[in-house]
């Protein structure tokens, strides 16, 4: 029978070869799609970022807990720590935010046509690229506290345990300190995870407009066709809705982590929960987006990437 930790180690890896593998092959695809001259979609790029950053997270939480549930949690010097925990906390912050950018563009793109969006639909493309760097900039710099906290492996003495590695300690001098920590990081989430349901609910909003419009046009095939970003716009309510649920879930687990003296299945369940949407994020795209596979398709010679899709973004 297999002991509980090797199991425990078999499911990290697994979990982060898997999404690893899902998100390296949407990096390759839209890689491959632009060094070729071929023309992208504006979300593309937020969804390479997406993919990019999923894949830190899975890489910089998966391997580590898969070798700490085996018992090697000072396999890390003090460096080694920074560097892990900070590549984590920057991409599980860019994840969040690409996330959120992917939303808002979804929400303006499928808005009515009126002057004040057709206006925003032209411009938003241009704001993509300075938005995502500025996303890269904010994460860079708002976990350059973890590099001061962050002080070896599990074990070091004077310093407290932390609740969301095992292998790895951090210093909170004491509860102001803590409390200003928490506030840093979870204010900023918090207002993108409100952003995205306010995102959200407008697209539902939308779509269910469109969907008492379709009702009354007796036209299969036209009203099949008259709104080509419905299905876009379904494929990324998916995608968010995926997120919020293992975010929120994930967040509940650690707060209630935080509360109490530190359990370890708890610290597997939250591990375990952080790096659920890396995983799975690439193969709903893959399946909800008939985009990608056309990408797909056009790699391989077998059909062109500017045939019509049911996308526009």
């Amino acid at each position: 029978m297999i002991h509980m930790d090797m199991l425990l180690s078999i499911v990290f890896f697994s979990q982060t070869v898997i999404g690893v593998q899902g998100n390296f092959f949407l990096i390759y695809l839209f890689t491959f799609m632009s060094f070729t001259g071929q023309r992208l979609r504006p979300i593309d790029l937020i969804l390479t970022q997406l993919a990019l950053a999923n894949s830190l997270v899975l890489l910089s939480k998966g391997f580590p807990q898969g070798m700490a549930a085996l018992g090697m949690k000072n396999f890390l010097d003090g460096i080694g720590c920074k560097i892990v925990f900070y590549l984590h906390r920057v991409a599980r912050g860019l994840s969040l935010s690409m996330t959120c950018l992917l939303s808002g563009l979804q929400a303006i793109i499928i808005s009515p046509n009126n002057t004040m969006w057709i206006t925003l639909k032209i411009r938003v493309p241009k704001y993509i690229i300075p938005s995502s760097f500025l996303c890269w900039i904010f994460h860079m710099l708002q976990n350059i506290i973890i590099l001061e906290k962050l002080q070896g492996p599990k074990g070091t003495r004077n310093i407290s345990e932390t609740n969301e590695y095992e292998y790895c300690s951090i210093d909170v001098a004491n509860d102001i300190n803590a409390s200003l920590h928490a506030i840093i990081f979870s204010l900023p989430d918090a207002v993108l995870m409100a952003f995205i349901g306010f995102s959200s609910g407008y697209k539902v909003y939308l779509l269910h407009k469109h969907h008492k419009r379709v009702q009354q046009i007796h036209t299969v095939c036209f009203s099949i066709r008259a709104f080509p970003e419905t299905r876009a716009t379904k494929m990324i309510l998916v995608l968010v809705s995926t997120f919020v649920t293992f975010y929120l879930i994930n967040a509940i687990l650690t707060a209630y982590m935080h509360s109490m003296t530190p359990r370890p299945w708890l610290q597997h369940s939250s591990a375990f929960m952080s790096s659920l949407f890396p995983m799975v994020s690439p193969f709903v795209l893959i399946s909800s987006d008939s985009q990608i596979l056309r990408y797909y398709s056009a790699v391989h010679g077998r059909r062109s990437p500017h045939t019509r899709t049911d996308s526009t973004i």
